[in-house]
């Protein structure tokens, strides 16, 4: 597989390119050169919330690059509202593709190919301050990262989840339940989710 930091080179010449310095922004809305700014200051970040929301790099890839289209060629937002609008269409993009609230792991990609889904769960040993939040299911996962790391509140979660407020709760007692497990060695992630160097 062809490190991250490879992949993006390609995202990040082609951003580079579109992005010229304009000085003092007169728009009330964000501009493509103002999201192609964000993404280029931020890329990081975003790249690692679509990541702990899939699980897979493949598909994390995938939210990303088209999370930055979406914000590039979509609706007008105000400028000071371009970051947190950016997160939260990776943030769909994600739920589309996972489609967490579906039950058990059943992605898009899962759906189109269905050797997919016989496929462990392969991350890298660089992922490994990450294997609590990876290991857990796509519900509880998508519950954890957005109502804990981004603090969305519970009833924006059950609305992008399309599940009720109490599902979301217990969602996130159950992994804050796993991730204190993890985190003293009681719950283990399973013994292909971490790839042996």
């Amino acid at each position: 597989m062809i490190p991250l930091s490879v992949r993006f080179e390609g995202i990040k010449a082609s951003v580079l390119c579109s992005l010229r310095v304009t000085g003092e922004s007169r728009c009330v809305y964000a501009t493509r050169e103002d999201f192609c700014k964000l993404v280029m200051e931020d890329w990081n970040s975003l790249y690692l919330l679509s990541f702990l929301l899939t699980a897979n790099h493949e598909q994390a890839e995938q939210c990303f690059v088209a999370g930055l289209d979406d914000c590039v060629d979509g609706c007008p937002v105000f400028h000071r509202w371009a970051h947190s609008w950016a997160r939260s269409v990776i943030v769909r993009n994600a739920i589309q593709v996972m489609r967490p609230h579906a039950g058990p792991e059943i992605s898009m990609v899962d759906l189109a190919n269905p050797m997919a889904s016989r496929r462990p769960l392969k991350t890298s040993a660089q992922d490994g301050c990450f294997a609590g939040v990876l290991a857990l299911e796509a519900l509880e996962r998508f519950v954890f990262v957005l109502s804990v790391l981004e603090r969305y509140p519970d009833q924006s979660c059950a609305l992008l989840l399309e599940v009720s407020q109490l599902e979301v709760r217990e969602a996130r007692v159950r992994a804050l339940d796993h991730m204190a497990d993890f985190d003293t060695g009681g719950a283990m992630p399973p013994t292909d989710l971490v790839t042996q160097a």
